[in-house]
């Protein structure tokens, strides 16, 4: 019986998930925030980068750029563009009409998320393929790091853009809203700035920041450095802020337009 329910969940999300990607599809706004941006940032930065005192680090130049663009991936392409989804669909009725229905609000939002996040998904995939092939970054030592750093980011992205919408007031005003935390995370988790060249108490309160133990997973991942024990720490940290976020979407996420 319970398998039979899983089979009708998980039909009813796929059916709304087909529906919001085909107007993915149809927004060029979307296409450029969620699509472009991503694929284009890291090749901006990568001078900056370059310019980086990286002695005794144990970085190079291609270990700063590849879990840097599959931050900026994370935050363009799932956070910032889910942020502008949930909003629009909330102003047009859409989330409204949905609960109306069978579908339930876990349903909703996981069916309205999810090709946003299969686009950072794949993305990721892409650049860290691409970035390994042109920057000379060997494969990874611990490809398992990678996986998880990467599974958690897209989840603790998704549920902050759902919190986020839900003190967005328009869709115009999407971005603005969004914009805090992209900052935030672009300079004080790693994006674009690697923690090792902070000051030692500044370093340690960005590795509390929500995007910070996802780039030190993967970063980990393809060096191979982080032990079993510094594992432990990014990953209860990105599940704290996954349960938290779960937590202010089931509390402050709004389901009607605001007046």
């Amino acid at each position: 019986m319970s398998a039979v329910v899983d089979r009708v969940v998980v039909g009813r999300v796929k059916a709304l998930a087909r529906a919001e990607l085909t107007l993915f599809g149809r927004s060029k706004g979307m296409i450029v925030t969620a699509v472009f941006v991503p694929l284009v940032l890291p090749l901006s930065v990568r001078a900056a980068v370059e310019d980086m005192d990286l002695t005794g680090t144990g970085l190079s130049v291609g270990m700063v750029l590849l879990p840097g663009a599959i931050g900026f991936s994370l935050l363009f392409a799932v956070y910032s563009a889910l942020v502008g989804v949930f909003v629009g669909r909330r102003e047009e009725l859409v989330l409204k009409r949905l609960r109306t229905g069978e579908l339930r609000d876990g349903e909703i939002l996981a069916g309205t998320a999810l090709p946003a996040v299969t686009t950072g998904f794949v993305q990721s995939l892409v650049l860290a393929a691409a970035c390994t092939a042109l920057l000379d970054v060997p494969a990874p030592k611990a490809p398992q790091l990678a996986v998880v750093g990467l599974l958690l980011g897209l989840v603790v992205c998704a549920l902050l853009a759902a919190v986020t919408a839900g003190v967005t007031r328009t869709v115009e005003s999407a971005q603005v809203t969004a914009l805090p935390l992209v900052m935030v995370a672009m300079v004080g988790s790693g994006v674009t700035v690697p923690l090792e060249l902070m000051p030692d108490r500044m370093a340690s309160l960005c590795e509390l920041l929500p995007l910070t133990p996802v780039i030190t997973l993967i970063r980990g991942g393809w060096t191979g450095e982080l032990s079993a024990y510094g594992t432990i720490g990014p990953v209860m940290t990105a599940l704290a802020w996954a349960a938290a976020g779960v937590f202010a979407v089931g509390r402050w996420f709004r389901w009607e337009p605001r007046r």
